[in-house]
This record gives C-alpha cells, sequence and structure tokens, in this order.
C-alpha cells in the first residue's frame, strides 16, 4: 500500500493506529499480568514445584524485554504493520500449542518462549509507531494506547477464571490465543508511513531522476523515520545512558509493590475478599492516571522530562508511606496514590524517551531501552526479597522500591541538566557573529 503522509499527522487516521495499539496493549500486556491465574492449575496438573511453574512466567517476561531489539530492526528493515501481524501469529502460536500441555519444558517452550516473543513483536512496534504518527499529541497518543492494558487487565481476571472453570486451563489457553489473532487485525490496520518502507524509499531512489536529489533529500529530512539500519550507537550518548540508567531503577522498584501487596494486607489481617479489591482499586486509579497525565502533557505546560521526574517523586513518596498502613482503608488509599501515579509515569516515559534520542532513532532507541532495562526487572523482585527475608517484615519490600526510585529521579535531574547544557551550546553557535566591517567614523560623517 503506497503510504500517505511522511510527516507526522497529529490526528486523522493517527487515531485509528492509537486504537489498534490500545487493543494490542491490551492482547499482550494484559495478558501477561493476569497469567497467574493459570499457575496453581499448571502447578498441579504436572505436580511440579512452584519454583518450577513460575519459570513459565520468567521465560515469557525474559523473551518480551530480550526481544525487544530485535522486533525493534525488524520494524527499521521492514514496517511496523509486518512485525505486528507476526506477533500476533506467534502469540496465538505459544497458545495453542501450550493447549497440548505434553510436559513443563513444553510449557516453557509454549507459553513461554513464544508467547514472550510474540508480545514482544507486537508490544514494541505498537507503542512505537504511535510516537511516529504524532508529535504534538505524542504523550496523549501514547497514554490512550498504553492505557489499554489497565482495561484489559481488569476485565481479564474474571473472565480468565470463567474460562478456567468452564474449559479447564488447556481450554482456555486455546480460547485465550484464538482471541490474540486479534493482534493480527491490529497490525493490519497501523499502515506505515511514508518512509516507514524500506522498499518504498529504495523504489523512490531508484525514480529520482538526477539533479533532483535535493529534493529528495529534503523529503527524508521531514520523515520521521530516517534510519534504515538498527543504531547500537545510541549507548554512547550521555543523554539516553543517563535515561537508560533511570529505567533500569525504576524496573528495580515498579514489579516489587504487586508482588508485596497482598502478603502485606493479608500480615495486616484483612480478608482475602477485601485483598482482591486492592488489585481492582490499582488497575482502575492506574487507568485514570495514564488519561490525565497524557492529557496535561498534551497542554505542553511542563517540560516531559520534568514531569516524569515529579511523577517519580509522587510515587516514591506514595511507597514510602504506604507501609504505615494499618487497616484495609489506608491501604486502599496508598495503594490508590502509588496506582495513579504509576500510571501517570507510565504514560510519559516513551514519551521522555523520544525527546531525548529524536524520532530518526526512536525504533532503535526503545528496543534498547528495553533491553536494558529488563536488568532492573531481574535483579528487583529477588533484591527486594532477600531484604524482606532479612527484616522479617513485608514493609521492608516498600522501603527498598521507594528510595531506588529517589535514585532514579537524580539521573532524570542529571539528564535534564545535560540536555539544558547542550540547547545553550546550540544557541550560542548559532547565534550570528559581530560584523568586523569597519564604520565610518563620526567626523566622517558630520563632514558628510
Amino acid at each position: 500500500m503506497q503510504a500517505k503522509d511522511s510527516n507526522p499527522p497529529d490526528g486523522g487516521y493517527g487515531w485509528v493506529v492509537v486504537v489498534s495499539a490500545f487493543m494490542v496493549m491490551g492482547l499482550t500486556a494484559a495478558v501477561l499480568k493476569t497469567f497467574g491465574l493459570f499457575f496453581v492449575e499448571i502447578q498441579q496438573h504436572f505436580d511440579e514445584l512452584a519454583s518450577t511453574t513460575s519459570w513459565i512466567t520468567s521465560v515469557t517476561i525474559a523473551i518480551f524485554h530480550l526481544g525487544a531489539p530485535v522486533a525493534s530492526s525488524l520494524c527499521v528493515r521492514y514496517t511496523h504493520r509486518a512485525v505486528v501481524i507476526t506477533g500476533g501469529l506467534l502469540a496465538f502460536s505459544g497458545m495453542a500449542l501450550g493447549f497440548l500441555g505434553l510436559n513443563m519444558v513444553w510449557m516453557y517452550a509454549t507459553t513461554g518462549f513464544l508467547q514472550g516473543l510474540g508480545i514482544s513483536f507486537s508490544w514494541t512496534p505498537a507503542i512505537s509507531i504511535v510516537s511516529h504518527y504524532f508529535s504534538k499529541k505524542r504523550a496523549l497518543a501514547n497514554a490512550i494506547a498504553s492505557a489499554g492494558e489497565c482495561a484489559f487487565a481488569f476485565t481479564f481476571g474474571p473472565f480468565f477464571q470463567w474460562l478456567i472453570s468452564q474449559y479447564g486451563w488447556k481450554g482456555a489457553l486455546l480460547i485465550i490465543g484464538g482471541i490474540q489473532l486479534n493482534i493480527c487485525v491490529c497490525g493490519i490496520l497501523m499502515r506505515p508511513l511514508a518512509s516507514s518502507c524500506l522498499l518504498e524509499a529504495s523504489h523512490s531512489e531508484i525514480e529520482t531522476p538526477p539533479g533532483s536529489g535535493a529534493s529528495r533529500i529534503d523529503k527524508e529530512d521531514k520523515s520521521p523515520i530516517t534510519h534504515k539500519t538498527f543504531n547500537w550507537m545510541l549507548v554512547r550518548q550521555p543523554e539516553f545512558v543517563l535515561y537508560a540508567i533511570f529505567g533500569i531503577l525504576a524496573a528495580m522498584s515498579f514489579f516489587v509493590p504487586p508482588l508485596f501487596l497482598v502478603p502485606l494486607s493479608y500480615s495486616l489481617g484483612i480478608d482475602e475478599s477485601w485483598t482482591a479489591s486492592l488489585l481492582s482499586i490499582l488497575a482502575m486509579v492506574d487507568f485514570a492516571g495514564r488519561l490525565l497525565c497524557g492529557w496535561y502533557a498534551n497542554l505542553h505546560v511542563t517540560k516531559t522530562v520534568h514531569l516524569l521526574t515529579m511523577t517519580i517523586t509522587l510515587i516514591s513518596t506514595s511507597l514510602m508511606l504506604l507501609p504505615l498502613a494499618n487497616n484495609y482503608l489506608t491501604l486502599a488509599i496508598f495503594t490508590g496514590f502509588y496506582g495513579f501515579f504509576f500510571g501517570t509515569t507510565v504514560a510519559v516515559h516513551i514519551t521522555v524517551l523520544a525527546d531525548v534520542v529524536g524520532m530518526p532513532d526512536f525504533d532503535s532507541a526503545l528496543g534498547l531501552f528495553m533491553l536494558i532495562r529488563s536488568t532492573g526487572g531481574f535483579v528487583g523482585p529477588p533484591l527486594a526479597g532477600l531484604i524482606v527475608d532479612m527484616a522479617g517484615d513485608y514493609r521492608a519490600g516498600f522501603y527498598m522500591a521507594g528510595a531506588t526510585l529517589v535514585l532514579s529521579a537524580g539521573f532524570l535531574v542529571t539528564l535534564d541538566q545535560v540536555q539544558q547544557r547542550k540547547e545553550k551550546g546550540s544557541q550560542t553557535n548559532t547565534k550570528p557573529k559581530k560584523s568586523t566591517l569597519p564604520y565610518p567614523s563620526p567626523h566622517l560623517l558630520k563632514l558628510q
């Protein structure tokens, strides 16, 4: 299909792309979030230890992050549409083959590896193409797209539980895999912009007559995607390195609260039914935080990196206060604060990444950022668990998460200072130099 526009339209068909990305977020990240409902069923079926069964989710998360650079490089080489469709097919294959349930290694390879690769190949290009379609409204568009994760997670919990009760865990996997085929439909709707397709770019270069090189170069300069290869050299840019370190520290913290929230509530003597409602509250306020922060960022009142620094500071504050809760009401309030500010952070952190590296390198940056950030996700929960074991109190995990986020905010402040110095330096270099031409003396002017 011939692309229609080489510049970000900031609307129009871009909203179709946003809705498609919203669906992809729900059919990938939300499925991963609620897969824990299958944990006990699979563990009992194979009669395995909890640690052995948990490797299914661990493999999925690992491949999701490790596959991000591969997905980004394929987007650069081909199109986001093609990669999303491939991801949908892989996700379906993982669930459909997991339906056979041959043994635990088979589950690692199917619902672990294939599902993780499918999520990576769907999630990464879906969130990337939204940023390519929007410039001024990028924060709002990213917030709406990412909100699909919360909206679907809120409904998938009871829906998956019903599927398991009606069709067993194997039948539920097959049905969910069929639902994930809708990722392919969403991918088809993600029409590439003019230079998203390498073949079209190459074709235009071949057909460009001699002497018209200037116009072709000018067209590529206006295009949101100009690189045809994956840019690994981003790791040498100080701004990207600072933001990647922030990502590692933030990921160390973000996986901790959902892990210890339920055990903390049990330690306070809160009933199981009330504890389950905490997760629903978390999903609802997360959804609201993403949309409200996206709307506010779209007003361009505050610089996005300043907004992200503020939300990170507020998250760390809420995590420090959460352990002070001594009953359900106070725990629900602090959980709501954490969930809301977590949503605001998710709404803008991709936009900040685009601002840091620029759109020509965004696909490469997103893949590298996901890969580097994964180390924080792997280290954070075990480290928090070790601290909890040493302290003998689940509250210690929340204090650790809050302190790590405070440290991550320091790297955002440093990043902002580096960007400001760079901007001042570029402004100084572009200022016109004073003319050295001799001016007539005042005496000559009087004689004239």
